[in-house]
């Protein structure tokens, strides 16, 4: 799957496997498509160590789930599964996806994870946006100001700063990680898989933290983010 280097974006998502994306803010992401807005996800690997499925299996997966967000933009950077780095080999590549792309949002995952794939992601997130800004950085590609970087949670339950009301649009989001049976639903898709934190009513977790953080302002369904910086708004 390739990007669009025409469309602008209003809000850019960096996860670092197919699916990561989904699990934390796919209602988030629906929630916005819904409302016109253009959303995209750059994936950073193929999640080529992923005990089950593999690239292929795994790409099929995401363009089904890419099908059901209504995604503008879905790209993969093809960095190595297990070997994410904050270097400039690998960061510069996320500093030219956000002034290709010029999002207004820019989302990453929490710092706080158990994968470490994801805490890895989440820092050189938060360098690519900073150095995207920079006008002598990478001078070939003109410099682009992210108003605001947020992180979404996807392994682990935090107290959020912002919740995102998903209610109505929490089905679609469960139905794009359904797309991504390698990994949710294994047992008797393939023949070779084994039982790893996704295969144990993994969907079902996700439903009950969604439920669970929208209880606290009487949603039926929220995700939550954590903001770098102040989160601004006009008003009340």
């Amino acid at each position: 799957m390739s990007g669009n280097p025409f469309v602008q974006l209003d809000i850019l998502v960096f996860a670092a496997h197919p699916d990561d994306a989904e699990i934390g803010m796919g209602g988030t992401i629906a929630k916005h498509v819904k409302d016109g807005l253009k959303v995209g996800i750059i994936d950073l690997t193929y999640a080529e160590m992923s005990s089950n499925g593999n690239v292929v299996i795994r790409q099929r997966e995401a363009a089904e789930a890419t099908a059901v967000l209504g995604l503008s933009v879905r790209e993969n950077l093809g960095l190595p599964d297990r070997r994410l780095a904050t270097t400039a080999q690998h960061t510069d590549l996320m500093v030219a996806a956000i002034r290709r792309y010029r999002p207004r949002l820019v989302f990453a995952p929490y710092y706080i994870d158990r994968h470490p794939d994801h805490i890895t992601c989440s820092r050189m997130a938060e360098e690519a946006v900073f150095n995207a800004k920079l006008r002598k950085y990478m001078p070939e590609h003109t410099a682009w100001t992210v108003e605001q970087l947020l992180f979404y949670f996807i392994n682990d339950a935090h107290s959020p700063q912002l919740l995102i009301d998903v209610s109505e649009v929490h089905d679609i989001k469960m139905n794009a990680l359904k797309a991504y049976q390698s990994q949710f639903m294994p047992a008797g898709q393939e023949e070779d898989w084994v039982e790893t934190p996704l295969t144990g009513a993994y969907l079902e977790l996700i439903l009950a933290r969604d439920r669970l953080l929208g209880q606290t302002k009487k949603f039926e369904f929220a995700e939550g983010f954590i903001a770098k910086g102040p989160i601004a708004i006009q008003r009340f």
